[in-house]
């Protein structure tokens, strides 16, 4: 876990730069994800909207990992929840703003609850990638490219072969 945050604090800056300078409907959309941190500028804020607003730049959905309920509406999400394969849940108050935490952040995978009440995103994705990597679970496919990032960049685990995608990512941070 600290290897895990203390690389993407390491390169949260550059990422940002990187990922704010695409262009087209990918740029907007990240735009209006890093638009989080003027509201709330925390390093928690910051490492949600890096790791969504990668997804983005890679050209993936960050909704297919991370689902996003309000505390009223989680009963009727429930059965959305028992159908997701591999996931993030994450509960807010209704009426709650930007610097409020989230009622419960959990991981979910084949629709069982496998951890709940981590604290914030980050260390949910984190653990997930855990868990994914320990478990010797296949990486979603819709998120295939994020997940790499996270192996073979953040973590450095079998750096040698890189898809194209995240290659040209990497040779970015390190301009």
């Amino acid at each position: 876990m600290s290897k895990f945050m203390s690389e993407l604090d390491h390169h949260s800056a550059k990422l940002s730069r990187v990922c704010l300078k695409k262009g087209g409907v990918a740029g907007r959309k990240i735009a209006e994800i890093m638009a989080s941190i003027n509201e709330n500028d925390t390093i928690a804020t910051r490492r949600a909207c890096n790791l969504n607003s990668l997804a983005v730049y890679l050209n993936e959905d960050p909704e297919k990992l991370i689902k996003e309920y309000l505390d009223v509406n989680f009963d009727n999400a429930q059965s959305e929840l028992d159908m997701t394969a591999l996931g993030i849940y994450v509960i807010k108050h209704e009426g709650a703003d930007a610097s409020d935490p989230p009622e419960d952040v959990g991981i979910i995978v084949e629709g069982v609850v496998m951890l709940k009440h981590i604290g914030d995103l980050a260390c949910a994705v984190a653990l997930l990638f855990g868990l994914i990597y320990n478990l010797n679970l296949s990486y979603p496919p819709d998120l295939k490219y994020s997940f790499e990032f996270l192996q073979k960049v953040l973590m450095g685990i079998d750096t040698h072969r890189l898809s194209n995608k995240v290659q040209v990512l990497k040779n970015k941070l390190h301009e």
